[in-house]
């Protein structure tokens, strides 16, 4: 089955401009996927301090920024923390059903949602979503299910890159 028909530069700007709400996924999309281990076990992520720049320019553009992972490692929490999201989400198993959660508390319907995963536990809730976007290393089912998949790896400032053009798309 052929995958859907990304956006042109255009059109992808015109969703840019309604999008609220930014969902994040982490391996493999604020992070390169690699993971890192101590020597007692704990684990480590290198996050790209230009992602984090981005967020902070997004939200200052207006649009709400959220981290929902599968995995539950602190560093991630603490990362959000540093970045001062609220919604950061960590060891979830329904990521669909997380974003429900947020987008009732804050009062956002689906279609004004962007969300950026790359691998097949994004695609449920990719699927539900007004705007669904993925990282050029993505998993080939997330690269088809998007409609706009990144010039930047994960890790490498693919965030940013979306950041970079949600500000544009707002007009700051």
């Amino acid at each position: 089955m052929p995958g859907k028909t990304k956006l042109t530069r255009e059109k992808l700007t015109a969703r840019l401009k309604g999008i609220r709400l930014l969902t994040l996924d982490v391996d493999g999309v604020l992070t390169d996927g690699g993971l890192y281990y101590a020597d007692d076990g704990s684990q480590l992520r290198k996050f790209n301090a230009k992602d984090g720049m981005g967020m902070k320019l997004a939200r200052k553009a207006g649009v709400e920024i959220a981290i929902i992972s599968a995995s539950e490692t602190p560093s991630i929490t603490h990362r959000g923390n540093v970045l001062g999201i609220d919604e950061v989400h960590v060891g979830v198993g329904d990521k669909l059903g997380t974003l429900n959660g947020i987008l009732a508390r804050l009062g956002i319907p689906l279609a004004e949602v962007a969300h950026m995963g790359d691998d097949l536990n994004d695609l449920p809730l990719m699927d539900a979503i007004g705007l669904p976007m993925t990282v050029a290393d993505a998993v080939p089912a997330v690269q088809e299910a998007a409609l706009y998949v990144t010039d930047k790896r994960g890790g490498e400032g693919a965030v940013r890159e979306v950041c970079d053009l949600i500000v544009l798309a707002k007009g700051d």
